[in-house]
C-alpha cells in the first residue's frame, strides 16, 4: 500500500487552492452551469478512501463519486487489469462482434443477485439508460403502458427518468412536459408520518395509503410495473420497510405488474449484502427486474439491467442495447471489481462500518438538537438536521454549513433529501479503522459549531 491510501486529511491551502482557482476560471468560461460541482478543487490522484488535489491538498472522500467507489480508488488489480484490457482493444460493439467478458459477467451478475430463477443481463451505461431499458422491457412484457413510482425517488436525468423523479429543483424544473403514463405514489417515510400517526401504526397508515392510490390515480390493471430504490438515494437514505416491500410484491402478484427495484445506488456491498434487494430475499420477495450501476466496475461507465429471462427475453433482437453498452474495458473492470468484493468480503466491510458509524451518530443524535433521524442500511447511512424536533423543520442552511465545515476539514460529503437537510455517507468501503474515526471526529465538530450557531439565533429570535 502507499502512503496516500493509509493518509489522513491534509489542508495546505485554502479552498480553493490557487491551482484549482485557475482551473476554476477556465471552467467557467467553457463548462455550463448546469454541470455543477460540490467542492471547488480538482483531484490529482487517489487512493482507497483518499485523494490529494492539484494543490497539494489531501481529502477523504465521503461521497465515493456518488456512490461509485465502493471498492476505493486505484484498486490495484483493477488498474492492472485494465490496463490488459486496453492493451488489446478498446471496442467492438457487442452489437458487432461479441467478446467473453460481457458474457462472462452477465453469468456473474445472475449468479449473486437475488433469486434462484432463470435470469438474463444485459449492459448499458448508466443508472439512467439501465431504467429506461427496464421500463421498455417490463411495457414489452406485459404489454400495459403505465408506470408507478414513488415521492423522494431518484431515477435519472434523462425525459423518461426525470419524469420518475421526485424532486423538481434542480432535475426536471423547466425541462418539460415529460411523458405520460407515470403515476406517483407516496413512499413510506416513516420520519415524516403526518402527525397524529404513531410510529407503531405507521406501515399501516402507508399501505393503506398505497391501495387508495390504485383506487384514486391508476387502475393496476393498467400498470406495466412499480419501481423503486430499496434505499431511497437522493431522497434521503430511507430504507423501504419490509412490510410494505411484501405489500407491493402481493399487489404486483395480484394484478400483473412487475416489480422493479432500482439498485443503482445501493448495490455492489454497499448495504451489507451484495444488494440491498438480498435482505427482501431472507423474506421471499424477489423483484421482477433489478438495475444496477454505480460501483459495479470501479468508475468505468457501466451499468446493468436483470430480469427473470422469460421476463427480459420479450424484447426482440435489435430492440435493447446501443453502440457503447458493456464496453470491454468496463465489463472487465467489472469482473474484477466483484471477484475482490466477494473474495475480500466487501459485505462485511460495510456492516461493520454501520456498526461504528450508527453508534457515533446515535450518541451525536442525544447531544446535538438539530439531528432528528439517523438510519441506513449497512454504509448507506444518513442524518436528518432539523430546525425544531417538534415541527421537523428542515435545516438546510445548516446542513449547507456542515458540509462547508468538513470541506474546511479536508473531508468531503455530499446532502440529500427533497428537502435539502440530509447528510449522506457514502464512504469508500476499503476505508481504515483510523480514517473512519478520524472522519466521524471531523463530522461531530463541524456538527457541534453548526448546532451551537443555531440555538444562539433561536434564543436570541426568542428575546427579540
Amino acid at each position: 500500500m502507499t502512503k496516500l491510501r493509509l493518509s489522513l486529511p491534509k489542508m495546505v491551502t485554502e479552498l480553493p487552492g490557487p491551482k484549482s482557482k485557475a482551473l476554476l476560471a477556465l471552467r467557467s468560461e467553457n463548462v455550463p452551469v448546469g454541470v455543477s460541482y460540490g467542492i471547488p478543487t480538482f483531484i490529482e490522484r487517489g487512493e482507497g478512501a483518499m485523494f490529494q488535489d492539484i494543490d497539494g491538498n489531501v481529502f477523504m472522500d465521503f461521497a465515493g463519486g456518488i456512490g461509485v467507489m465502493n471498492i476505493g480508488y486505484s484498486h490495484p488489480e483493477v488498474v492492472e487489469v485494465v490496463k490488459s484490457q486496453a492493451e488489446k482493444f478498446f471496442h467492438t460493439s457487442i452489437n458487432v462482434v461479441q467478446y467473453e467478458q460481457y458474457v462472462r459477467l452477465a453469468a456473474k451478475i445472475n449468479a449473486i443477485s437475488p433469486g434462484d430463477f432463470p435470469k438474463k443481463t444485459m449492459f448499458v451505461n448508466s443508472g439512467a439508460e439501465a431504467v429506461e431499458n427496464a421500463v421498455k422491457i417490463a411495457r414489452k412484457y406485459t404489454k400495459r403502458s403505465e408506470l408507478v413510482t414513488f415521492t423522494g425517488a431518484f431515477h435519472g436525468r434523462t425525459a423518461l427518468t426525470m419524469a420518475l423523479t421526485s424532486k423538481v429543483k434542480p432535475y426536471k424544473f423547466g425541462f418539460g412536459p415529460f411523458p405520460t403514463g407515470i403515476h406517483r405514489a407516496e413512499f413510506p417515510y416513516a420520519y415524516r408520518r403526518p402527525n397524529g400517526i404513531s410510529e407503531e401504526n405507521a406501515m399501516a397508515y402507508f399501505i393503506e395509503k398505497l391501495h387508495n392510490f390504485f383506487l384514486e390515480e391508476v387502475n393496476p390493471e393498467e400498470v406495466a410495473a412499480i419501481i423503486i430504490e430499496p434505499v431511497q438515494g437522493e431522497g434521503g437514505f430511507i430504507p423501504v420497510p419490509m412490510a410494505y416491500v411484501k405489500e407491493l410484491r402481493r399487489v404486483c402478484d395480484e394484478y400483473g405488474m412487475l416489480l422493479i427495484c432500482d439498485e443503482v445506488q445501493s448495490g455492489y456491498c454497499r448495504t451489507g449484502k451484495m444488494f440491498a434487494s438480498d435482505y427482501w430475499a431472507e423474506h421471499g420477495v424477489y423483484a421482477d427486474i433489478m438495475t444496477s450501476a454505480k460501483s459495479i466496475a470501479g468508475g468505468l461507465p457501466l451499468s446493468a439491467v436483470t430480469a427473470r429471462a422469460e421476463i427480459i427475453d420479450a424484447a426482440q433482437a435489435g430492440g435493447i442495447g446501443g453502440t457503447y453498452c458493456g464496453n470491454p474495458i468496463s465489463t472487465t473492470a467489472a469482473l474484477k471489481v466483484i471477484e475482490i468484493m466477494e473474495r475480500d468480503n466487501f459485505a462485511d466491510k460495510a456492516s461493520k462500518i454501520s456498526e461504528v458509524v450508527m453508534a457515533r451518530l446515535n450518541k451525536m443524535k442525544n447531544a446535538y438538537e438539530m439531528i432528528g433521524d439517523v438510519r441506513g442500511l449497512g454504509a448507506m447511512i444518513a442524518m436528518e438536521f432539523v430546525t425544531d424536533r417538534e415541527t421537523k423543520e428542515p435545516a438546510k442552511d445548516e446542513t449547507k454549513a456542515v458540509i462547508q465545515e468538513c470541506n474546511k476539514k479536508g473531508l468531503v460529503v455530499l446532502d440529500a433529501g427533497i428537502r435539502g437537510n440530509n447528510l449522506r455517507f457514502l464512504m469508500p468501503l476499503c476505508i481504515t479503522d483510523e480514517q473512519l474515526t478520524v472522519a466521524l471526529d471531523i463530522i461531530e465538530n463541524a456538527v457541534a459549531k453548526v448546532n451551537g450557531i443555531m440555538l444562539e439565533s433561536t434564543d436570541e429570535s426568542a428575546s427579540a
